[in-house]
C-alpha cells in the first residue's frame, strides 16, 4: 500500500492505523498547496480533488475519504482489531467515523484552520464546539475508547483532536476528553506517528519561511 500524506493533515489517522496495524506501507508526501507530491507529481492526477488521504491498493486502486480509507486498512487487517468485522459494533464504529468527519473534521476544525474562512464562519463554528465536545465527553466518561478496544475511530479522533491546539480550544473544559486525548498520545502506534509527522511538519514550515 501507498498512502498520500500531508504532514500533521488527517492523513495522520491512516499512518496511525497502518502502525497499530504492523503493515508495511510507502508513504508519500504530498504539497497540498503547490499540488504536487515529493517526487513532483500533479497530484490532481492522483485525487481531482487535491486532498489527502489517497491510498492506494496492492491492486493499484486508489481511495480516498478518511471513513473509507480507514476501513480499508482495518479490513485488510483483520487480526489487527482496528475494526469490528459485522454486526452492530460495526455500525458503531461508522457512526464514530462519521461523526468524526463530519461534525468534527468538516464542520468545525476547517472553517477555523482555513485562511479562506471569514470571521461569520469562523464564529459559526466555534458555536458548534461546546455540544459536540460535550457529546463526545458524556460518551468517553468511565471508557478508554470510542468503542471497547482500540479502532480506526481513536486512530482518527485524536488526529482531528490535534487540532485543538493550533485553534485555541481548551481541552480541560471536558475532562473525559482531555484524558482521553493524553492517554491517546501514550499509545505507541500513535506517539510514533505523531512523532514522525511532526519532524515532517517542522521541516516543512522551515522551508517556507526560508522561501518566503
Amino acid at each position: 500500500m501507498e498512502l498520500y500524506f500531508s504532514p500533521m493533515a488527517c492523513s495522520l489517522a491512516t499512518r496511525i492505523a497502518l502502525y497499530e496495524a504492523g503493515v508495511e506501507a510507502k508513504f508519500t508526501a504530498v504539497d497540498l498547496k503547490a499540488k504536487r507530491t515529493a517526487g513532483g507529481e500533479d497530484f490532481f492526477a492522483i485525487n481531482p480533488i487535491g486532498q489527502v488521504p489517497v491510498l492506494r491498493t496492492e491492486t493499484d486502486d486508489l481511495l480516498t475519504e478518511n471513513p473509507v480509507v480507514l476501513q480499508y486498512v482495518a479490513d485488510h487487517c483483520p487480526g489487527s482489531g482496528l475494526a469490528p468485522s459485522h454486526g452492530p459494533e460495526r455500525y458503531r464504529l461508522q457512526l464514530w467515523l462519521n461523526f468524526i468527519t463530519s461534525e468534527l473534521h468538516k464542520l468545525v476544525f476547517i472553517p477555523l484552520l482555513s485562511h479562506k474562512s471569514n470571521d461569520g464562519a469562523k464564529a459559526f463554528a466555534r458555536e458548534q464546539i461546546a455540544p459536540r465536545f460535550a457529546y463526545l465527553n458524556a460518551h468517553l466518561a468511565g471508557r478508554d475508547y470510542l468503542l471497547d478496544r482500540f479502532t480506526v475511530a481513536d486512530a482518527y479522533l485524536v488526529t482531528v483532536l490535534n487540532w485543538t491546539k493550533s485553534t485555541g480550544i481548551d481541552l480541560t473544559q471536558w475532562p473525559a476528553l482531555d484524558v482521553y486525548f493524553r492517554r491517546m498520545h501514550q499509545r505507541a502506534s500513535v506517539a510514533r506517528a505523531f512523532a514522525e509527522e511532526m519532524a515532517l511538519y517542522q521541516e516543512e514550515q522551515a522551508r517556507a519561511a526560508a522561501a518566503a
